[in-house]
């Protein structure tokens, strides 16, 4: 695009930001033979979809949550877990956080404390496991891999504090991805559309069948994008992709 006028460079900047990358179907999974990932959240949905697939290829898989007493909300958890995966094997390839709570209603209806909640385990948990990642990936020149939602895109009536921690983090994976650029460690995040699990249940109820993306889905686009050189990249997908 040329820039001509001042005007110029905002648009520039608008169309970088709306940039979105669907990912490839083409992309082998056998490079995960011998990785080791580590993720956050992985006791349920897409997170437990990623690991068990990434185990059938051979990765070396550590999923913990809170169910297992790592809160993500928590910088001293997630930098301990990491601490102690990395002392049994020697290296940590990937890191991933699926970790994340979907509550809806009107702000001033919301508890102050349930507020605070959502953005620390959705927000906060993105930037604890981001920095707590970094030194050991330095070292394995590995990637971190985030979720957003097609919420982050526009915030909607009755979903201001999800939007709004969704959209923090793509501004998030966007800022790392300039500052690690030099460290070679990688960072991206993941966009699924409307996707089945239990979060989504237990926030909507039961949805029309076929309606929803399946998290499988999900967890191989997941484990593919890690697989690439891209970095602070929104990855779209969708139902709409044809599985190989």
């Amino acid at each position: 695009m040329k820039i001509t006028y001042p005007s110029d460079i905002y648009v520039a900047d608008r169309l970088f930001q709306m940039k979105n990358i669907e990912y490839s179907e083409d992309l082998p999974l056998k490079g995960l033979k011998g990785k080791v990932i580590v993720i956050f959240g992985g006791t349920s949905g897409v997170g437990e979809c990623t690991a068990s697939l990434a185990k059938k290829f051979g990765a070396n898989v550590y999923v913990t949550s809170r169910r297992s007493g790592c809160d993500v909300s928590e910088y001293c958890d997630v930098e301990n877990f990491l601490k102690k995966v990395h002392e049994e094997t020697g290296r940590t390839d990937y890191v991933i956080n699926t970790a994340g709570t979907l509550k809806i209603g009107k702000l001033t209806e919301r508890k102050i404390d349930d507020i605070i909640e959502d953005i620390n385990i959705n927000y906060l948990g993105s930037i604890n496991v981001a920095k707590a990642s970094i030194p050991y990936l330095k070292e394995s020149k590995g990637s971190v891999q985030l979720y957003t939602s097609s919420s982050y895109t526009r915030g909607r009536a009755m979903y201001s504090i999800y939007s709004s921690t969704k959209a923090g983090i793509v501004n998030l994976v966007q800022a790392l991805s300039e500052e690690l650029s030099d460290q070679n460690v990688r960072i991206n995040v993941i966009n699924p559309e409307r996707t089945a699990t239990l979060m989504r249940n237990n926030a909507f109820g039961k949805e029309p069948k076929g309606s929803l993306l399946e998290p499988e889905k999900v967890a191989k686009a997941s484990l593919k994008i890690l697989l690439t050189n891209l970095t602070g990249q929104v990855i779209d997908v969708r139902r709409r992709c044809t599985e190989p």
